[in-house]
C-alpha cells in the first residue's frame, strides 16, 4: 500500500465519520457522497441495508436518534489499510464524550476512494 492509498482510506472514513455528527441533512449528505459509493452496502447492528440512504437512515435513527441524545461517532485508532480493505475503531459518546458503545468497522475502499462495502461490529468480542 502506498502513502496515498492511505491517504484515500483515511480520507473516506473521516468523511463518513463526520456526516455521523452531520446535523444539518444536506450536510450530512454531502459528506455521505464525499465518502461512499452510490451503491455501498452497509451491514450494521440492525442488519444489512444498501446505498447512501441506507446508511442515512441507520445515522439518523440510531446515532442521532439515541435514547441519550445526539450521540457522537469517534475514531478511536489509525486507519489499517492492508489493499483496499480497512479497519478502524470506533467510539460512541454522548453529549458529555461518555463513551456508549466502541467497536471496529471494516470497510472496503474502491480505487476511486469510495467506501462501497462498511462492516459495522459493535461492542467487544467475548
Amino acid at each position: 500500500m502506498t502513502d496515498a492509498d492511505d491517504t484515500l482510506h483515511v480520507r473516506a472514513i473521516d468523511a463518513f465519520i463526520a456526516a455521523t455528527g452531520a446535523s444539518d441533512p444536506e450536510q450530512r449528505a454531502t459528506l455521505l457522497s464525499r465518502a461512499l459509493a452510490a451503491d455501498v452496502v452497509f451491514w450494521g447492528p440492525l442488519g444489512r441495508g444498501v446505498g447512501r440512504e441506507a446508511v442515512e437512515d441507520f445515522i439518523t435513527e440510531v446515532v442521532q436518534g439515541h435514547p441519550s441524545g445526539p450521540c457522537r461517532m469517534v475514531r478511536t485508532t489509525g486507519v489499517d489499510a492492508p489493499e483496499e480493505w480497512a479497519r478502524f475503531g470506533w467510539c460512541y459518546e454522548d453529549a458529555a464524550g461518555r463513551p456508549i458503545l466502541s467497536g471496529t468497522d471494516m470497510v472496503h475502499v474502491t480505487p476511486a476512494g469510495d467506501i462501497d462495502e462498511i462492516v459495522v461490529f459493535a461492542g467487544p468480542l467475548k
